[in-house]
């Protein structure tokens, strides 16, 4: 039962989570809970459906394993969860876990059944860690970006927060729920350059939390299980319902990372707050009011306008560079990217589809490009493009104009580029739109 309590060590060696097999189980695991959280399946417009409790779990040998508590089960065994603490359990389920984001090293899930016995050991055991991270460098993300797979854990410099410089030092615990729900960080990777780091939820809370309670400015941050994923051809990270946060002196890999940057004071670039702008929703008369006022910088808005049109007799799509999605030019036998400076790209087809859209004030054109497009279809341009030369190859006729339904309302994570002056027409790459299409 969830209430009994284990005073002494079990009487056999436990079994190590290495050694548990798909199916049931009657051995006695061992394990220290290091994280548990709120299982939901996402339900658009809402927080969510909750299946029940995951937990992150470590074992003596240090293999970290799931484990998951049904919702008919949750009110039995939630209350006697704290995070730290030694417990045993018999009787048990295993099951293969599912293929997307995995969050431990073994790929088994262990399930709680109606036979389970959960009970709580209250000697600490020191030969069962208290931690073990996951920490990955910008190299690691990038080959993993997007493919939904493992969940890495990541640390690096802190840099802005919510586009505020941390010798501001922003005071960011606030009463508006809404508010509190999403944290936009800058970070420094020790291989890699400045990225976002989205913090969402609960991870965003203990953040706000923790960044006001330091005595002094934190200069180090490290999350937990960070799902990678390219905005406007840009490597971020997001926080996951799993993550955990910490900052400087609360456990090794920051402190560590602490001392790296005081022995390496200069192995950090720096980051122009003026480049960075907090993502906020703009009408499309806001947006055009700030390129035209605005001295010449970069910023991100979040637009929710309804597709109108979709503009014809303009091919849908460019040839990028693979490595940085900048539109390729054409030399005497190779393709030359103007950004990377590479004389032999490799090539990549990207969406580029113009838009005419309108929300309750104004209306105009919005060009979406690369993954916003997929967003938008639910496939990428070169799929397309190759089911079409397929079907009419021997016609050798351009791909036919990409068709989006009058009416559809978008969610436009939109990069505005001010000119200082008033609107001019930028590089594509640089007005790169998330697309996501909402009804």
């Amino acid at each position: 039962m969830a209430k009994n309590t284990a005073n002494l060590s079990v009487a056999s060696s436990p079994l190590l989570f290495r050694h548990v097999s798909p199916g049931p189980g009657d051995s006695t695991l061992q394990f220290r809970l290091l994280h548990f959280w709120e299982a939901r399946k996402n339900v658009k417009g809402g927080s969510g459906i909750l299946l029940g409790i995951e937990m992150l779990m470590i074992d003596s040998e240090g293999t970290v394993a799931r484990r998951f508590i049904g919702l008919n089960r949750r009110n039995q065994y939630e209350k006697e969860l704290k995070r730290g603490m030694i417990y045993t359990l018999t009787n048990y389920y295993a099951s293969n876990t599912k293929v997307m984001y995995h969050v431990a090293d073994q790929r088994l899930v262990i399930c709680i059944s109606h036979a389970s016995e959960l009970r709580k050991v209250e000697e600490d055991i020191e030969a069962i860690l208290t931690e073990r991270f996951r920490i990955h460098s910008f190299t690691d993300f990038e080959a993993n970006c997007d493919l939904r797979g493992d969940l890495h854990d990541v640390v690096g410099h802190l840099k802005l927060v919510d586009g505020h410089p941390l010798h501001q030092r922003p005071v960011l615990c606030t009463k508006d729920d809404s508010a509190s729900r999403k944290v936009m960080v800058h970070v420094q990777l020790k291989d890699g350059p400045v990225i976002n780091v989205y913090l969402w939820d609960e991870a965003a809370e203990n953040f706000r939390v923790k960044f006001d309670a330091c005595a002094d400015t934190p200069t180090v941050l490290l999350v937990t299980t960070v799902n990678p994923k390219k905005l406007g051809g840009k490597l971020c990270i997001s926080s996951m319902s799993s993550s955990r946060v910490f900052l400087d002196e609360e456990v090794d890999p920051t402190k560590e990372y602490l001392t790296w940057l005081t022995t390496n004071p200069g192995a950090t670039s720096s980051v122009n707050p003026v480049e960075v702008v907090k993502a906020e929703t703009l009408t499309i008369s806001e947006i055009a009011a700030f390129i035209k006022r605005e001295p010449a910088k970069v910023a991100y808005f979040d637009c929710i306008a309804t597709i109108d049109d979709v503009k014809h007799g303009t091919e849908w799509y460019y040839i990028a560079c693979k490595d940085c999605q900048t539109k390729l030019n054409r030399g005497p036998t190779t393709l030359l990217c103007p950004k990377c400076g590479n004389e032999n790209a490799t090539a990549v087809a990207n969406y580029r589809v113009e838009m005419s859209v309108y929300d309750n004030e104004e209306q105009c054109t919005f060009i979406i490009l690369g993954d916003a497009g997929k967003e938008l279809t639910g496939r990428k341009a070169t799929e397309l493009i190759d089911t079409y030369a397929e079907q009419f190859c021997p016609q050798r006729t351009p791909p036919p104009p990409l068709n989006t339904p009058a009416g559809t309302e978008v969610e436009i994570s939109d990069v505005a580029t001010s000119s200082g002056g008033g609107t001019s027409a930028s590089d594509d790459e640089k007005n790169a739109k998330r697309t996501k299409r909402s009804g």
